[in-house]
C-alpha cells in the first residue's frame, strides 16, 4: 500500500510540474502578445491585445497556483484529504484562485464586449455571476465546515503540524 501511495505522490509531482510548464508557456505567449501590441502602436486594437494578454496571464496564475497547491498538499505534506480541516484548507486555496481568475476574466470579457460587440455582454455577465455564486457557495461551505472542525479538534492540530513541513 505504501508503494501505491508513493506512486500517487510521484504522479502528483509530475502533474504539478506540467501545470507549472503550462503556466510558463502562457506567460511567454502573453509577453509576446503584449510586446506586439506595444510595438504596433497605441491604438484601440493594441488595447484589445493587451486585454487578451491579461486574460492569458490570469490563466497562467491559476495554473501556477494549482501547481503549488498540488505540490504542497500532495507531495511535500503528503496529506490525505480526509478531515474537515484539510478539506477546507485545500478547497479554499484552490477556490480563491479560481474566483479571482473568473472575476478578472469577467472584466476582460466586459471590456472586450464593450468595445467589439455588446451582444457578448451576456457572456461577460454570466462569468461574473458564476464567480459570485461560487464565492457565496464557498462562504456557506466554510461556515458549515467550521461546525465540523469543532467536532474534530485533533484534525486542526494535525493540519498545523503538517504546516511545519513547509517552513
Amino acid at each position: 500500500m505504501k508503494a501505491l501511495l508513493r506512486t500517487f505522490s510521484i504522479f502528483h509531482g509530475v502533474m504539478a510540474i506540467l501545470f507549472a510548464c503550462g503556466a510558463l508557456m502562457l506567460i511567454v505567449i502573453a509577453a509576446k502578445v503584449g510586446w506586439l501590441a506595444f510595438a504596433g502602436g497605441l491604438d484601440r486594437g493594441s488595447a484589445q491585445q493587451i486585454i487578451e494578454a491579461i486574460g492569458l496571464l490570469t490563466v497562467a496564475v491559476v495554473a501556477l497556483q494549482i501547481a503549488q497547491t498540488v505540490a504542497e498538499e500532495e507531495v511535500v505534506r503528503d496529506a490525505h484529504i480526509s478531515g474537515p480541516t484539510r478539506v477546507r484548507r485545500f478547497l479554499s486555496r484552490f477556490l480563491v484562485v479560481v474566483v479571482v481568475a473568473l472575476v478578472i476574466e469577467g472584466l476582460v470579457a466586459t471590456f472586450k464586449a464593450a468595445s467589439e460587440d455588446a451582444s457578448h455582454m451576456v457572456y461577460a455577465a454570466s462569468i461574473v455571476l458564476a464567480a459570485g455564486g461560487l464565492l457565496a457557495g464557498w462562504g456557506v461551505f466554510i461556515r458549515m465546515n467550521r461546525y465540523a472542525e469543532e467536532l474534530e479538534p485533533e484534525a486542526m492540530a494535525e493540519a498545523k503540524r503538517e504546516d511545519r513541513k513547509l517552513k
